[in-house]
């Protein structure tokens, strides 16, 4: 039975908050064999815990008084389980003071030890990636005496510790050869700006794209290559990566490691999702197979995808996070079983916590959930799915944007008191996310009867480079009538809203703008 919008018992208003708040995270799945391993905050703050794979009572993996960092915030992999060591490597802190160090515990779980202790002691560290073949990993170790970035990589089976470079600008590991004789370091400078690297034994490095920004010319334009993700070929002979060289929106490209210099673009067949966004990484599944994430109007859409490193070519041969169950909403996790052909997902929406999937090997397998996370005592039904309300800007720009309005079930009538919801950054995105903090806040207040809009304005990631880089030397600019325009002549006419009743929050760059927004136009 729908809740009342004229309900006013005491205490209704902080209970509902309480329910929305008590939905519990489940996120960066691991699949290996019959066994669901995931991060989750089921004891009040976040763990480690594995399960059957078919569902059952997640089983703790660490002590109860050790608790790990958000994984979007981290940087890197929080984890990575190695089950031919029977061991997993994780990321811990001291008490939250975000040093990273890796340590390792036993598969079944157990006390965490420190791993090359000597190597990471003193240092900042993210684990960048691990290759599951060879049970090799490397990371990125910031330094806290000056600023300077070490690269290192890890024999895991064997304990060997190997410094491959330094930068002050990155070194993070983007790519390897399968033997590990070649490895692709890169630089960023800022959002777009990456250059590519080999380094070799001697200490130097040879270029594979892009001008160090030592070697810059002041005054001279050097494109920006829009790097996010890659990884080595199986042939050893190149690598896949993305890259905005050929669509702002992101693209693949291909490097030839004998052809330093030259990124070749590479197109794929079989997308099928409608909509503006961007591709924001590829994650590398087996031999010459990839999983193509996209952010499409801050939804993610997922591909089964394989690559012809001869005609340098991708197809997307699947669609594993986009549709059905798993539609209008983020991932937060996906993970191959190379030995099942399974993958393991994390994925949540607007009105639905992070839930566990697993999805069969074949094309025609549907997502099962092994989770049932809900708002404690909210049926879905009363929660705002949210509804796309992009507008024109001030200079014809399109601005994505998203209205939520109270649910229909909760009865109220008439044009609804607006707050308007600017996010920080400002280059970020708001999505339909309920594991962010932000929406059991939007939630909260079309409960309460508000109508929330929720602009993506210039500046935003999700759109594309250029749409992002627009706020650059311009806060509080163009953006700011971004605002402005919306408020004024596009919620102004929309029935269901009313603007005479209205009011800004914002936190970080959101508060900024904020009070910008209250100073210079109240």
């Amino acid at each position: 039975m729908a809740t009342a919008a004229a309900d006013s018992t005491p205490g209704h208003t902080a209970n509902r908050i309480e329910a929305l708040l008590s939905a519990r995270l489940f996120v960066e799945p691991q699949l290996v064999g019959d066994r669901l391993y995931f991060v989750s905050n089921l004891s009040g703050h976040l763990s480690l815990y594995s399960m059957d794979a078919v569902g059952g009572v997640p089983e703790p993996l660490l002590p109860p008084q050790l608790a790990l960092q958000n994984p979007e915030l981290v940087g890197g992999h929080l984890f990575h389980v190695l089950p031919r060591l029977e061991r997993i490597v994780l990321m811990i802190d001291a008490d939250g003071d975000e040093n990273y160090m890796p340590h390792v515990v036993p598969l079944e779980g157990g006390f965490p030890e420190p791993l090359a202790a000597e190597t990471f002691s003193g240092r900042r560290s993210h684990l960048t990636d691990v290759d599951d073949e060879t049970e090799t990993a490397y990371f990125a170790a910031e330094s806290r005496e000056e600023s300077l970035i070490t690269s290192i990589r890890v024999d895991l089976a064997g304990g060997v510790v190997e410094t491959l470079f330094q930068s002050p600008y990155g070194a993070f590991v983007a790519a390897w050869t399968p033997d590990h004789s070649r490895v692709v370091l890169a630089d960023g400078y800022t959002m777009g700006d990456v250059v590519l690297y080999e380094p070799d034994r001697a200490g130097g490095r040879t270029m594979l794209y892009g001008t160090p920004i030592e070697d810059r010319d002041p005054g001279t334009e050097y494109p920006l290559m829009g790097f996010r993700s890659s990884h080595g070929t199986a042939s050893g002979n190149g690598v896949l990566l993305t890259t905005t060289l050929f669509e702002d929106a992101g693209s693949l490209g291909y490097i030839d490691l004998a052809k330093p210099g030259e990124v070749e673009p590479v197109p794929i067949a079989g997308l099928v999702h409608d909509g503006l966004g961007e591709l924001e990484r590829i994650q590398h599944l087996e031999d010459d197979r990839f999983a193509l994430v996209y952010n499409i109007d801050g939804c993610s859409w997922v591909y089964d995808a394989s690559f012809d490193e001869s005609g340098r070519a991708g197809t997307a041969t699947r669609v594993l996070v986009g549709q059905e169950e798993l539609a209008d909403g983020v991932l937060h996790g996906l993970h191959y079983d190379t030995e099942s052909g399974r993958f393991a997902v994390s994925f949540c929406t607007a009105t639905a916590p992070t839930q566990l999937y697993v999805l069969g090997a074949g094309a025609a397998s549907k997502p099962a959930r092994r989770t049932n996370e809900r708002a404690l005592a909210l049926a879905p039904r009363l929660l705002s799915s949210g509804e796309d309300a992009a507008f024109e800007s001030h200079d014809g720009l399109r601005i994505s944007a998203r209205l939520y309005l109270p649910s229909a079930e909760l009865g109220f009538e008439g044009p609804r008191p607006l707050v308007y919801y600017v996010h920080g950054g400002p280059q970020s995105q708001e999505r339909p996310n309920f594991a962010w903090f932000s929406m059991p806040l939007i939630q909260i207040l079309t409960l309460e009867g508000f109508a929330v809009f929720v602009p993506n304005a210039r500046g935003s990631t999700g759109y594309g480079l250029d749409y992002s880089k627009r706020v650059d030397h311009d806060w509080g600019g163009l953006d700011r009538l971004d605002h402005v325009h919306a408020m004024t002549e596009v919620l102004s006419k929309d029935g269901r809203v009313d603007v005479s009743r209205a009011g800004v929050v914002g936190r970080s760059y959101g508060g900024y703008m904020t009070l910008t927004l209250a100073a210079r136009h109240p």
